[in-house]
């Protein structure tokens, strides 16, 4: 087991990816292409990804193989990013996880039951994923269900937590060695804060129940703090990606005196904490923050805390890439790409990518992808379509 500061004392002179950034000629050619893109390079050919896909049995009705190769098929790049995960995304990383039971059955075609985050869900029988799921009541009602129920879950001690962290830990150091960006994902405050109480309890809580939001919020920090501050004695940070999911299609759902109350301060500790304990004292730490809906109107709050990237600029909600991309030169950006146009015609789809993947691709900092997972509306054809455009338009 490697020891807080070992790695610093054994420390040589040669670029590794983890005690000092690897020369451009060890980097693979995928590292090369999203380091040009966080260097915010005018020019530079895009990465290709995609943001995710809800229609890949509907494909295969329209001749998508079984065994399609989808990366060679839609010619995306090989990964240039590792996330080191263990802090939850969606849902905080409980550990134990809540047990997922049936709660109820509703009928021929729907049930209750338990997730693992707690939350009472209303499902389609025989089908717990694709498609929105309709929550019915959350774990936290007030400081004393809290306590007994849901507060422990999170303790950075609990047994288990650190029990495979050599063999992530030497994953994550060999694709460092390649230039690939290391990334620790995290669920973001209010993502956090909703999954516990409720989208709409949790309005009243941020009056009613102050002293709840902050207990909540310390122990999010603490759990946070501890579980990045393992994985930085083994790599240094690329990048901090939070799943914030704040906003909604006319902006954000508290106010910004709120996300200032209740949320920044505690990023702002991660932050600090995290940057003092990188290995690579050089290396410069990106903030990314992920939320659906118009994020223009917290764009400017997040940089308070010094976000550098941005995603996915939901277009419904009003998002327009390139005239965020003007306004902001210097944030990296990735989305923005009208998932709904897709399903439109081929002439349609041209010419939203020609007013999108030129104007980007001069600009620099950014990886055209849709602004949410792929619709079961978006044919595959037009999706072939989508991703021939985007490498001619693209590079």
């Amino acid at each position: 087991m490697i020891q807080a500061g070992d790695f610093i004392m054994n420390k040589v002179d040669f670029a590794d990816g983890v005690r000092s950034m690897v020369s451009e000629k060890q980097m693979d050619e995928a590292a090369k292409k999203m380091r040009s893109t966080y260097a915010l390079k005018p020019g530079a050919a895009f990465y290709r990804k995609e943001f995710g896909f809800y229609g890949i049995e509907e494909w295969r009705s329209q001749g998508l193989p079984k065994d399609a190769d989808m990366n060679k098929l839609f010619c995306y790049d090989p990964p240039a990013r590792h996330s080191l995960g263990q802090l939850g995304w969606c849902e905080a990383a409980f550990m134990p996880a809540f047990e997922e039971k049936l709660i109820e059955e509703r009928g021929a075609e729907c049930e209750v039951a338990q997730d693992k985050a707690g939350r009472s869900v209303l499902y389609f029988k025989g089908a717990r994923s694709g498609f929105m799921p309709e929550y019915l009541d959350h774990p936290v009602k007030d400081m004393g269900s809290w306590e007994k129920n849901v507060k422990w879950r999170l303790d950075p001690a609990a047994p288990g937590r650190f029990d495979d962290i050599e063999s992530r830990m030497a994953a994550a150091r060999k694709v460092a060695a390649q230039g690939h960006m290391i990334v620790q994902n995290l669920i973001g405050g209010y993502m956090y804060l909703r999954s516990l109480i409720g989208p709409e309890d949790l309005l009243y809580a941020f009056y009613d129940a102050p002293e709840l939001i902050h207990n909540c919020m310390q122990t999010w920090l603490e759990l946070a703090d501890a579980v990045i501050g393992e994985h930085q004695k083994y790599v240094t940070l690329d990048e901090l990606f939070m799943a914030e999911d704040i906003c909604y299609n006319n902006g954000p759902l508290i106010s910004p005196n709120m996300i200032r109350e209740f949320l920044l301060p505690y990023y702002t500790k991660l932050i600090e904490n995290a940057k003092t304990r990188q290995i690579d004292k050089e290396r410069h730490m990106f903030i990314q923050i992920d939320t659906d809906g118009d994020a223009l109107p917290v764009i400017d709050i997040y940089m308070e805390i010094g976000m550098d990237a941005m995603s996915p600029f939901e277009v419904a909600s009003g998002c327009d890439v390139v005239e965020i991309g003007r306004k902001y030169p210097k944030l990296i950006m990735s989305g923005g790409i009208d998932k709904r146009i897709l399903a439109k015609s081929k002439d349609e789809i041209d010419k939203h990518l020609e007013y999108i993947l030129p104007a980007m691709r001069a600009r620099g900092g950014y990886i055209p992808t849709c602004d949410h997972g792929v619709p079961t509306e978006v044919s595959l054809e037009n999706y072939m379509h989508y991703r021939k455009r985007c490498i001619e338009l693209g590079g």
